[in-house]
């Protein structure tokens, strides 16, 4: 029988401070797809392990075809796993959005890439490994056709997305370290949390946005598949579930037949989600409440419309600022990204974002700088402009960690003060109130705009 191990090269940074940390879904289910189908498979995550730690595990579990999936902050090391790894398997397959991007990136270290969604790939390319077909056969991959230098790089046709998701098994949660994740977050926060996803795709074209896997349609579980899968995450012993869909609140119909699905069978789990101010009105957010939902986040990217057209966010600020209003009033935290320093911008654009996220009753605030992905229309804007920073390398993982890599008409240390000040303003707001904040927030804000102003 063949035995596939897949590879999640995630080894946490020394000053890891996001508040994310979840476990690879996507490779949970390649390899609940590939156990329905009579291959012996299991997953490495790298998350909790050193180096060291992962290259055993994958060794011992003496694998025919070793998959190592890639997205921009993990090119590194996905492909010094691919070096340790080389002589240790008959086939190396490099997955993930990065290779979908670049395949040809991969080719010197990968026997083959496959590009979008993994799941039916990677059970052909195990009859490829058993010889009953050839790569050229496979869609959705890319691999070198000769050697040496004459060697050429062939791609086959687009694989067709999974449209019905409910045919998809469930992840394998078995090969999820569960009670280091739930140790990580009972620490940090006082709850266990595990994330689900209940849909691919998105439709909308935001400006920073990859969609490289899964594309721009949407396909969404229905209600009653999402809630069995649910069920399963409450019986490992978790408290809450990160939706991690692009947006969660697409489509009211499903989002309240989930709820009620929910309400009906007494789940006794929280949740959170991200989602699009233009989905979220009183009903739907006193549904979200009475089902479970302690906390939404939302992608407001900018308080000034001219810089949300530029995004193509498809949405305005007093959208957004209604949709916070609404959230908060159904008893809902409410989290939000803003992006500080995109194209276009002028100091009264940052400024107006600044002092737009200041007025908002959040209960989370992240500001980041732009991040030019591959293969999106930013990264079109921007990639003749690009500084010798590496786009792979890790991002926003604290203050320091915030890199302006392209050239822009801002200073890097200008933007780093403008999220220095949005942060200090977002915490005296929470700290002092409405009223407080007029007497002492008031003037900080109209100090640390004429600073912002001056620095170049």
């Amino acid at each position: 029988m063949t035995t596939v191990t897949l590879v999640y090269p995630f080894f946490r940074p020394k000053h890891d401070k996001s508040i994310f940390r979840f476990p690879p879904l996507g490779l949970g289910y390649i390899v609940s797809w590939l156990r329905q189908h009579g291959v012996s498979a299991c997953l490495v995550d790298c998350t909790f392990l050193t180096e060291d730690e992962a290259v055993e595990r994958v060794r011992n579990s003496k694998p025919e075809i070793i998959g190592i999936y890639s997205m921009f902050s993990m090119k590194a090391a996905a492909l010094r796993m691919a070096q340790l790894l080389r002589d240790h398997c008959d086939m190396l397959v490099a997955g993930g959005p990065l290779p979908t991007l670049c395949p040809e990136d991969f080719l010197d270290d990968f026997d083959v890439v496959g590009a979008g969604e993994g799941e039916i790939t990677m059970l052909e390319l195990v009859e490829v490994a058993q010889g009953r077909r050839s790569f050229s056969t496979v869609k959705g991959v890319a691999f070198k056709s000769g050697s040496g230098n004459g060697a050429s790089i062939m791609q086959t046709p687009p694989r067709d997305f999974i449209e019905n998701l409910d045919t998809l098994p469930f992840p394998a949660r078995d090969q999820f370290d569960n009670e280091a994740y739930k140790q990580h977050y009972r620490k940090r926060y006082g709850y266990t949390a595990t994330s689900l996803i209940t849909s691919r795709g998105c439709p909308f074209q935001c400006d920073f946005c990859s969609r490289a896997v899964f594309g721009n349609k949407l396909r969404t579980r229905s209600a009653v598949n999402v809630v069995d899968e649910m069920e399963n995450v409450e019986a490992l012993g978790y408290e809450r579930i990160w939706f991690s869909d692009d947006c969660f609140t697409l489509g009211k119909k499903r989002l309240l037949h989930i709820c009620d699905e929910i309400v009906h069978r007494r789940l006794d789990i929280d949740w959170e989600c991200l989602s699009r101010v233009d989905t979220i009105d009183r009903r739907t957010a006193l549904e979200m409440k009475k089902a479970g939902c302690v906390r939404v986040f939302f992608g407001l990217e900018s308080g000034n419309d001219v810089v949300l057209a530029l995004m193509n966010k498809q949405a305005s600020a007093e959208e957004a600022r209604k949709a916070v209003f609404t959230t908060k009033a159904a008893g809902i935290q409410v989290g939000a990204f803003f992006i500080v320093g995109y194209p276009g911008e002028t100091d009264q654009t940052i400024l107006d974002t600044l002092h737009f996220a200041s007025s908002l009753p959040l209960d989370y605030l992240s500001f980041s700088l732009p991040y030019p992905i591959l293969g999106t229309p930013l990264y079109e804007k921007v990639k003749n402009i690009i500084a010798s920073e590496d786009l792979n390398q890790p991002k926003h993982l604290s203050l320091t960690d915030h890199k302006l890599i392209f050239k822009s008409s801002f200073s890097e240390a200008k933007l780093k003060l403008s999220i220095v000040k949005g942060s200090a303003e977002f915490e005296l707001r929470k700290m002092l109130g409405d009223k407080g904040y007029r007497f002492i927030g008031v003037p900080f804000e109209r100090f640390t705009d004429c600073a912002f102003r001056l620095l170049r």
